[in-house]
Parts: structure tokens; C-alpha cells; sequence
């Protein structure tokens, strides 16, 4: 920790405490809620309220850049704000507001890298909340960069700031794809403070899921499929913006390597669903079949932009994750869907309910997943952490911004003609096929 301070001192950042600037009013975004128009009265309400709350959390901070709080905790997540803002890449185009508070908070994410990749958390003033190792959080920032600049095409982004903030990220991920032999990250709540015996799969190693719990074997085959997508992003970036072939082929090469290791290891035969992806293996043949709600996980693969939806091995993961035979999908009388073990056994997560409507091939799916999503609405016209599905007054996280962002892009995307947003291009890459 003195040492990320130190070195956010050296960068020129603010380490005391300080009080937030007030962002901008977002016209665009704060009009396009206004206009939302719905039969369903609640519906509609749910999704103003889905679509303003990312404004609600984000701030300027007295260096110029965008900090975006997730929630009711003190702290700005990196996978949570880059997703957070992800709808309103929509209005960037429009509206300069919003555009100029994108580029602030992808040069804050920057800084955030600089001082030390293995966190994924941090407050205001620059100082680390959590160091629990994600795999996501490094590919996050990247994405957010790359997809901003595809919708923009402003490149201004891809600052000196920026570039250091890469090779941050590639070197912790090509430090972690050998984690026994180069790494020295550890922290107290990983077995023996450094995990499980995990043998080399070319895949990176993560000691953390996207829900803060530690991993059971740290290979998260999600968190290393949304890795690829960020590489390729990288390739890109490098190769045709800072114009760096060295870095763009070292890139490309690690990506490779990881895609290599989640066709060999993350695939495993069952009698009922045939090949799925596991949730997370340790290369020694021991393997989770299972998925957790926060993304990146399995349900969300084309979401990130990893493979197509009617890929065959997809498919059959997805009914497996969508059936009592995976052991955190849950039912109730209101709702039923994908879990955590961060929250109580039985609870479901809005967070896998979005995402199953994102995935889904049926309008029926994807009307069936609004339905209960506006069931676990407890009358705040929020969605939350989780809830119980027998009784959606029980929820946790009062103020948890990812899963109403993340709503509000499944409305424009499903319901209101919207394009998705790009992540990445991985029409190269190859897959098993039987």
C-alpha cells in the first residue's frame, strides 16, 4: 500500500482526502431517459431510473479526470466503472458532455494501472481499496478504451498515460500465465495465501472472480476468454494507433497462447449437455462446472465478444448453466436464474438475469427476463446486488450501479433498435469444433 501511494505521488496524483467536483448534467443522457416511452408504466420508470444512475455516481475529480463510485461502497471498481459507463458510449457522438466525461474516466483507469495492476479497487484520492487479483480487471479498461474509440473515432484517448498503462497490463498477464515460477502475488484469503497447485495451460491465472471471492482453481476460463478479447483490442491499439509492431506481435502472441489453453483445458464432456466450458480448472484436470453472475462469466461469452452465440459448445454450456444441474442456478416464485456464493444460497442475481436476456436467441427468452426483472424491483425502481426470488423485498446492496447500466443497454440493444457496442474482433481465432 505505501508503495502505491508513493507511487501516485511520483505520477502527480492526489493522495489526500479530497471532496468530489460535480460532474456535468449529461443533456443527452438526462433526455433520453425523459423520452422513454413504454406501456408498461413500470417498465418505463425502471429504465429511466437504469439509465441516470451512472450519472449519479460519477464525479470529476480535482485532476481532471472521472471517478465513478459502484455503488453505496466508498470505492470505484475497475470492471464496475468501465461497465457502468459502457451505455453511454451511445451518446458520445452527440453530445461532448458525455464524451468529455468518457475520455476522464478512461485516463483515470490509466493512473489506476500505473499504480498497481493487481488492484481492483480504488477511492477517490488514488489509493488502493482492495488488492484482490481479477484477471477482468485489467481487461476492462482496455476494452472501454478500444470500444470508445471505435465509436468515436477519437483517438486522443491513447495518451503517453495510456500506453504505460498496457504495458502494465500485458507484463502482469504475461507474468500470471506462469503464476508458480514468476509471480509473488498473494493475499490472505487464497489458500495458503497463494491458491492451489495449478499446472502451466498457457492461460493467465487469476486469484480472484469478478465477485471478490477468491477462486476455488485459478484458471477462470470467463475471465481468461474476456483476456483474449482484450488482447486483440491491444494488437489493434498498438499496431495502428501507437504504431508499435514489437509490442502488437508480443500481444498477439499471448493472446494466442491463452486461446490455445481454453480450447485444450476449459472444455469437458458431460453425459447430458456433451462438451461444455467449465468455470474454472486448474490444468492438472480438475475442473468447477458451474458459473457465477458477475461478468465476465460463461453466460456472458458472446456478450464480451469472445464467440458467436449459436456456437455449438456455447450452446450447450448455456443450457447446462440454465438448469438445476448447475449448482448456483436458483428458482422461486418470482424469479429464477444464476447466483453467487458472495451472497445467501438460493439468491438470484439481475446482474445473470440481464445477462441470459442479452444472450437469448427468443424474443420470448428476452421478454420473459424483463418480466422478472421488473418482479425484483422492491419498489425503488432499482435493481440490485441479489434478492431472494420468493421474496424480492430481501435484497442486498441498496445502491449497486453495474446491473442498472447494465439493464439499460439491454433495453436499447434488445427492445429499441440499438446496435451493441463492439469489444472486440476475434473472427480469427480457433475453436474446437467436435
Amino acid at each position: 500500500m505505501r508503495l502505491a501511494v508513493a507511487l501516485a505521488v511520483l505520477l502527480g496524483l492526489v493522495v489526500s482526502t479530497v471532496a468530489p467536483v460535480p460532474a456535468l448534467e449529461l443533456e443527452a443522457v438526462a433526455k433520453a431517459a425523459e423520452n422513454y416511452r413504454n406501456p408498461d408504466a413500470h417498465l418505463q420508470e425502471l429504465y429511466r431510473s437504469a439509465l441516470l444512475e451512472t450519472s449519479k455516481l460519477a464525479t470529476y475529480a480535482p485532476d481532471g479526470t472521472a471517478y465513478v463510485a459502484t455503488g453505496d461502497i466508498p470505492a470505484e471498481w475497475l470492471r464496475d466503472a468501465s461497465a457502468q459507463v459502457r451505455p453511454y458510449l451511445y451518446f458520445a457522438n452527440g453530445d461532448p458532455q458525455v464524451r468529455s466525461l468518457l475520455k476522464a474516466i478512461i485516463a483515470r483507469e490509466a493512473k489506476y494501472m500505473q499504480i498497481d495492476p493487481y488492484a481492483n479497487a480504488f477511492t477517490l484520492d488514488y489509493r488502493v481499496w482492495e488488492q484482490k487479483f481479477e484477471l477482468d480487471s485489467l481487461a476492462y479498461p482496455v476494452i472501454l478504451a478500444w470500444s470508445y474509440w471505435k465509436t468515436t473515432g477519437d483517438a486522443s484517448i491513447f495518451t503517453g498515460d495510456e500506453s504505460l498503462a498496457l504495458d502494465k497490463i500485458f507484463e502482469t498477464m504475461q507474468r500470471e500465465q506462469d503464476h508458480p515460477r514468476n509471480s509473488r502475488y498473494s493475499h490472505k484469503e487464497m489458500v495458503d495465501g497463494k491458491g492451489r497447485p495449478v499446472g502451466y495451460t498457457g492461460m493467465l491465472w487469476s486469484g480472484f472472480r469478478p465477485s471478490d471471492d477468491a477462486c476455488y482453481y485459478n484458471y477462470l476460463i470467463p475471465s481468461n476468454m474476456m483476456a483474449v478479447v482484450a488482447l486483440g483490442d491491444m494488437v489493434e491499439i498498438e499496431r495502428d494507433v501507437y504504431r508499435n509492431l514489437i509490442k502488437a506481435h508480443l500481444d498477439k502472441s499471448l493472446r494466442d497462447e491463452v486461446q490455445a489453453g481454453i480450447q485444450k483445458y476449459g472444455l469437458f464432456f458431460t453425459p447430458n449437455y456433451g462438451w461444455i466450458y467449465a468455470y474454472e480448472v486448474d490444468g492438472l484436470g480438475n475442473a468447477i462446472l458451474t458459473d457465477d453472475a458477475n461478468v465476465p462469466s460463461l453466460l456472458s461469452a458472446p456478450y464480451l465478444g469472445y464467440l458467436r452465440p449459436d456456437d455449438k459448445f456455447y450452446q450447450n454450456t448455456r443450457r447446462f448453466l440454465l438448469s438445476a444441474d448447475n449448482p448456483t442456478y436458483y428458482s422461486g416464485s418470482h424469479a429464477r436464474g444464476i447466483g453467487s456464493q458472495h451472497t445467501a444460497d438460493h439468491w438470484v442475481w439481475p446482474l445473470a438475469l440481464v445477462m441470459q436476456g442479452m444472450t437469448a436467441t427468443s424474443q420470448t427468452e428476452r421478454l420473459d427476463v424483463v418480466n422478472q426483472l421488473l418482479a425484483s424491483d422492491p419498489g425503488d425502481h432499482l435493481l440490485h446486488e441479489s434478492f431472494d426470488p420468493n421474496d424480492p423485498a430481501r435484497y442486498t446492496r441498496p445502491d449497486f450501479g453495474w446491473p442498472n447500466a447494465l439493464f439499460s443497454e439491454y433495453i436499447m440493444t434488445s427492445f429499441e433498435g440499438f446496435a451493441p457496442v463492439p469489444m472486440g474482433d476475434t473472427s480469427d481465432l480457433e475453436f474446437r469444433t467436435e
